[in-house]
């Protein structure tokens, strides 16, 4: 009896524990199908860097979350305008990290700039012109390699078409010249006309060239000048690569250029008064103070300085490195006024008068 007591004690025992075990075993499968199935941590990816140079401007959410970034840049392209001048044109384009490549894009006639011209502007490579490459150099070179389609242009356009791309590129920073590719193969002349090519092309070689037949070339100096062009309400400033004599203050002979006009054939428009005169100027600090007679005012109730004669003068000297803005003084005036009435009382920076276009 005792015998048959235990058997179903040891049975009892035994079946409990294999239950536990059993359970035991259960329990740890779900907890590591319970691992293997949750989702894995979230890994934070970081956008591709943007040029700092195109880095856009950030602008507050109407929520007052965090600043979200633009999407355009402000970006100066050399075009043709009705004249056939090289011009420069502030335009809105799309932010890239490939901004010097999608400036020489933004170039080609039939392309991405074509809903953006200006009235009156257009764009100068040849249609389907494709950039293929931009290499810089380390001595500021910039190596230009471009599509079979490039070479599809007029001779008489050969120099607009060097100077729009050389003006182009160079706005970049550490870029000082081009030189020209074609399909992967370094060309010493253009294609059509055959301009030298060799040594690269630079803004020192000049743009829109007004150089007179009796000029001592050996005795003088480039110098580029801004004179008013206008195409229905538009009135904008066109460069012009002349040439002053040396050994004089470059300034004063800069002025007296702008003062003599631009030649008759190029359409541009004189902003200054027959009988004005450049007196003095004088250089401290970055500000170019110039001084002039008073023929250089329009109006007869208030004498002022109209905005293009002013805007031709800053542009002009302010493309010397050491002139960041330009004062101007009148003899007989205690303060000159511009055609809004209001003072120039503080010098006027190239900035100054690229925003009061745009306006």
């Amino acid at each position: 009896m005792k015998s048959l007591g235990f058997k179903p004690m040891i049975i009892t025992v035994f079946l409990l524990l294999a239950t536990g075990l059993l359970s035991g075993c259960l329990f740890e499968g779900e907890q590591t199908l319970e691992k293997m199935d949750s989702p894995e941590e979230a890994v934070t990816t970081t956008p591709e860097t943007v040029l700092e140079e195109d880095a856009p401007e950030e602008e507050p959410s109407e929520e007052g979350d965090e600043p979200e970034q633009a999407q355009t840049v402000n970006r100066e392209l050399y075009l043709m305008d009705a004249n056939g001048m090289i011009v420069p044109q502030t335009i809105t384009l799309p932010a890239s990290q490939e901004a010097a490549a999608q400036a020489l894009e933004y170039l080609v006639k039939d392309g991405p700039v074509t809903n953006l011209l200006p009235n009156g502007f257009q764009a100068v490579l040849p249609a389907g012109t494709e950039v293929l490459g931009l290499n810089p150099e380390a001595d500021g070179t910039m190596v230009v390699d471009l599509s079979e389609e490039f070479k599809n242009y007029d001779a008489k356009d050969e120099q607009k078409i060097l100077q729009a791309m050389t003006y182009t590129l160079t706005q970049f920073e550490g870029v000082e010249r081009i030189k020209l590719w074609i399909n992967g193969y370094e060309q010493n002349v253009m294609p059509v006309d055959g301009t030298p090519v060799t040594n690269g092309v630079s803004r020192s070689d000049g743009i829109n060239m007004q150089v007179g037949d009796h000029v001592d070339v050996m005795n003088s100096e480039a110098v580029t000048v801004y004179f008013p062009s206008q195409a229905g309400d538009h009135i904008y400033q066109v460069p012009v690569t002349t040439r002053v004599q040396k050994g004089e203050d470059v300034y004063s002979s800069v002025v007296q250029a702008l003062l003599s006009g631009p030649a008759l054939e190029t359409g541009l428009l004189q902003p200054f008064n027959e009988g004005a005169e450049v007196i003095a100027t004088d250089l401290n600090n970055g500000v170019l103070t110039l001084s002039f007679n008073e023929a250089i005012l329009t109006g007869q109730d208030q004498p002022m300085l109209s905005d293009e004669a002013l805007a031709s003068l800053v542009m002009s000297l302010t493309d010397f490195k050491d002139v960041e803005s330009v004062e101007v003084h009148v003899e007989g005036a205690e303060q000159v006024i511009n055609e809004m009435g209001e003072p120039l009382v503080e010098p006027v920076t190239r900035s100054d008068i690229n925003n009061a276009e745009s306006l």
